[in-house]
């Protein structure tokens, strides 16, 4: 009998000591939770509710900042996503992975190398190089994206059709000129002077105006001939 609950106690201390075995693999190959950290300035919302500094985010966050605002999103080893004023952005991340869903605004997305690293727009998405850390700046406006690329390389898909943009340049996918949308101010993009504000009638003026300019200088030109005085004839040199 004593026998028996020897035997009985060794079989419950090796399936103890087996469960807690198991326990500790699954345990240890388990992907570790990442949890970002959370910097704000100026009115910055988290899921609906007022965001303050150092508070923590968690995959699936959706950032809201107001006007002259701004939210930095520190990821640790994944890299970090820095949001502008006026914008609203989703994050999702795991381990060796940051997707950013930028629905308006602009970020500055900043990933460690061997991070899957991903900003969609409804006009494009911008896919960084794994291989590399990148640094790039995403700005998804009424209709059409831009990509500025500071370090690193990312590629730009609108559609089926690829684009690599470099560091140090820049793309646009997108109609820049779609009718109810704001005009695109940014350089390079081609915006008529009516974009800045000027009117036609405003274009008009500044014609008018050119026009009279040259008009003055002509006659202040005229004005300058020399004119000799001594009883003879009037005698006026030619316009210099």
């Amino acid at each position: 009998m004593l026998g028996i609950n020897r035997i009985r106690k060794a079989i419950t201390i090796l399936t103890t000591v087996a469960v807690w075995s198991v326990y500790s693999m699954v345990a240890i190959a388990a992907p570790t939770d990442i949890n970002g950290q959370i910097t704000v300035t100026g009115q910055v919302s988290v899921n609906g509710q007022s965001a303050v500094s150092n508070a923590t985010i968690t995959s699936g966050a959706t950032i809201t900042t107001g006007a002259n605002s701004s939210a930095v999103v520190s990821l640790g080893k994944l890299g970090r996503v820095e949001v502008s004023g006026d914008s609203s952005v989703t994050l999702k991340f795991a381990e060796g992975s940051l997707v950013t869903m930028l629905d308006s605004g602009r970020v500055r997305v900043s990933n460690s190398a061997g991070v899957a690293t991903t900003v969609a727009t409804k006009n494009a998405t911008v896919i960084g190089d794994t291989g590399q850390a990148n640094s790039f700046a995403v700005e998804a406006e009424c209709s059409h994206t831009h990509v500025d690329t500071a370090s690193g390389l990312v590629t730009m898909r609108e559609g089926t059709s690829d684009k690599q943009v470099a560091a140090g340049t820049t793309a646009t996918a997108g109609n820049l000129s779609q009718a109810g949308c704001k005009p695109c101010m940014r350089p390079g993009s081609g915006a008529p002077l009516a974009v800045a504000g000027i009117g036609t009638a405003g274009i008009a003026l500044i014609l008018l105006a050119a026009a009279g300019a040259a008009g003055a200088a002509i006659l202040l030109g005229s004005s300058n001939n020399d004119v000799s005085v001594g009883g003879g004839p009037i005698v006026i040199s030619p316009i210099r």
